[in-house]
């Protein structure tokens, strides 16, 4: 009897896409029994990568496939140990990995007989998904050029006097980049800011870095109208030929007609992407009214008559909705695959006071996202509709 594991999961896994193990017994006769079963006992955790518990959290069961093996997706079973909001947790990470062995019975009254534990190697899942046309194995680092800076860009953004914002970097164990490179558009002062050590601790797996200028670890000169961001590995922190990432250039904008909508919401990867909508914007409230007659008069009276501020329609519940409408400004398509993100997020906010980061949450409204290009369209634009989580009421 020989169990092995033929199929893992890539070591860094975005939960809510397929995260798998294939399990294989060599054992010809065994597979064959009617009762046989393969079985995955899976683990997950957070803290260290030793701080697993001696109880797995859930056990799986499956027949063998035609092949004769049994492919475990656990993708779903984390992907709901994830409920905190990204708001309140910038390092969702969990730990996770399976016990696998086999089950049968020889005769159908007996009980069943274990076969010998095989323990995978640990993994990692943050609270994220993949794309189609990404492999199912794959790391992020395989799908993006920017990896370990939690984004998909893209490469040319742009920013406001009085935006703030932060962008996350992974920091988990086997991460070969080391410093954060602040690249000026003034020649001589390129800056270079080291990086966290990795860690195989889950709360320390994502940090943030300064993405803008006001925030107060920025390592350039606030006056900055244009600069590069870029990681690189080793320990030399001028050799910008050992970098691992694609750059991000940042260029500053002149103050438009109309007020900033500053958005931003939980990317692929769990963390946030931001955007500035500049162009017009408009809020609107929907009141919702629930009326009754009451009955007027004094009827319990030694005589009959009414007050001058009664009324025969009275409101009992009075709520509202707050809308909000935004439009971007004429923009590259690389902002495309961006907003499909924000498509698809389940976590958005408006920030409303960037300097305090007090927000706004916001469910979109927008359900439909026709893509355009510059060779088709021309020139690019967008207008999305939300609405804003919290009403005019503070009602619980």
């Amino acid at each position: 009897m020989a169990l092995s594991i033929t199929q893992n999961p890539a070591q860094i896994n975005l939960a809510q896409s397929p995260t798998v193990f294939t399990q294989y017994e060599s054992t010809a006769a065994l597979r064959a029994s009617s009762s046989f079963q393969y079985v995955a006992e899976l683990y997950y955790w957070t803290g260290s990568l030793t701080e697993s518990g001696s109880t797995a959290n859930y056990t799986l069961q499956k027949y063998p496939n035609p092949n004769g093996r049994g492919i475990f997706d656990v993708s779903r079973v984390l992907a709901s140990t994830f409920t905190d909001l990204r708001a309140e947790d910038s390092s969702s990470v969990k730990h996770f990995a399976i016990d696998a062995y086999v089950q049968y019975k020889n005769n159908p009254t007996g009980s069943f007989i274990t076969g010998s534990h095989v323990r995978s190697n640990t993994y990692q899942a943050i609270d994220g998904y993949k794309i189609f046309q990404e492999t199912i194995a794959s790391q992020p680092s395989d799908n993006s050029t920017f990896w370990p800076l939690m984004t998909d860009g893209p490469a040319s953004q742009s920013f406001f006097d009085g935006n703030y914002g932060r962008l996350s970097v992974w920091r988990g164990a086997d991460e070969d980049a080391t410093y954060a490179i602040y690249s000026s558009s003034n020649v001589g002062e390129d800056q270079s800011v080291v990086l966290p050590s990795t860690t195989s601790n889950s709360s320390g797996s994502v940090v943030t870095i300064p993405w803008l200028p006001t925030e107060p670890d920025f390592p350039l000169s606030t006056t900055e109208d244009s600069y590069t961001i870029f990681l690189i590995s080793g320990s030399n922190q001028n050799d910008i030929n050992a970098r691992v990432t694609d750059n991000i250039t940042i260029t500053k904008e002149c103050t438009k007609k109309y007020p900033n909508i500053r958005i931003k919401w939980k990317n692929r990867y769990g963390q946030f992407d931001y955007f500035n909508f500049n162009l017009v914007s408009k809020q609107s409230m929907k009141t919702q009214r629930s009326r009754y007659q009451p009955q007027i008069g004094s009827w319990s009276g030694n005589s009959l008559s009414y007050q001058k501020y009664e009324s025969s329609i009275q409101n009992y519940i009075t709520d509202s909705t707050l809308k909000l409408s935004v439009n971007t400004d004429y923009i590259s398509e690389d902002y495309n695959d961006i907003f499909k993100q924000l498509m698809s997020s389940e976590e958005i906010y408006w920030v409303y006071d960037e300097a305090n980061d007090y927000v706004r949450p916001l469910a979109l409204d927008t359900s439909q996202f026709n893509i355009k290009t510059h060779v088709v369209d021309k020139l690019i634009q967008y207008s999305f509709e939300f609405t804003q989580g919290q009403g005019y009421k503070l009602i619980f």
